[in-house]
């Protein structure tokens, strides 16, 4: 795959679909979904210039510190923590830019979807606030808050209608503006969930994304995953997150087993290192 990827024989959409299926993603499984990068940080702009280098994030940063302001934070917290106990290594995130409830986040206004939200939030939506309602406004939250760090699932590079409220929920309406929530507030840019998905997908196989994709793919899948080269690039999560962190079968206590493993569910899991 690596080699027919090199020679372009397929896309970057395929290369990334089968690095998530080799490494255990899938979307049969919420924890597990398959997980795809921010690529663009101009949301605000009238048109989308696909020859600047300027309009793409930066894919060699994970995402928490995509923002330089957020690097020292995200640093200062590494260094600092300590578990008296000696079983929490240290991490730079205390979430993780994939888990269950961020894909009912991105796709609410779908069914299954909206119904595992609903139950996620015992039995009614999310405060209007918290929902995902407007792209460019997602992006900033990210830029300026190094907590959140939510990559982008695949269905932003092929599936419009995840933008749109067709069913006609009412999620609520904005604190401040009192806007009511209804479809995702899309980049000036893009003229309709189509035309954003068009453009959005243009940019994932421009040429500076194809030249850039691997050094994001190392965070997430290669060799800046784990160890010091992850420490080096401000990568490190919540030590549950990583495969074999923790051995499920040896505990015996029942209770315990079960608070890990709802943990892990609902936590985030970092893909198996390719």
């Amino acid at each position: 795959v690596l080699q027919k990827w090199v020679n372009r024989e397929i896309s970057n959409f395929d290369y990334l679909i089968q690095l998530n299926t080799m490494a255990g993603r899938t979307y049969n499984d919420l924890a597990q979904y398959p997980v795809f990068p921010w690529i663009l940080r101009d949301y605000t702009s009238e048109e989308l210039d696909l020859n600047n280098p300027a309009v793409f994030r930066d894919l060699s940063k994970p995402i928490g510190v995509v923002n330089e302001k957020n690097a020292k934070t995200v640093k200062e917290k590494y260094e600092n923590f300590e578990d008296p106990l000696g079983i929490i290594d240290k991490f730079h995130y205390g979430t993780h830019y994939s888990n269950a409830a961020g894909v009912m986040h991105y796709l609410i206004r779908v069914e299954p979807f909206t119904t595992l939200h609903i139950q996620l939030q015992s039995g009614r939506f999310d405060c209007a606030d918290r929902q995902f309602h407007s792209i460019p406004a997602t992006w900033q939250a990210l830029m300026d808050n190094p907590n959140d760090v939510k990559e982008l699932i695949p269905e932003f590079f092929y599936f419009p209608e995840f933008l749109e409220n067709q069913n006609g929920f009412n999620l609520g309406q904005l604190q401040i503006s009192k806007e009511v929530v209804n479809d995702v507030v899309l980049p000036k840019w893009a003229h309709s969930p189509e035309d954003f998905i068009y453009k959005h997908r243009k940019a994932l196989e421009s040429e500076y994304v194809s030249a850039h994709l691997h050094e994001w793919i190392d965070l997430i899948f290669g060799y800046k995953q784990r160890g010091p080269a992850a420490v080096e690039a401000l990568n490190v999560f919540y030590y549950c997150t990583y495969e074999g962190a923790v051995d499920l079968d040896a505990l015996t206590d029942e209770k315990e087993r079960k608070a890990l493993e709802g943990m892990i569910n609902n936590f985030g899991q970092t893909p198996c290192q390719l």
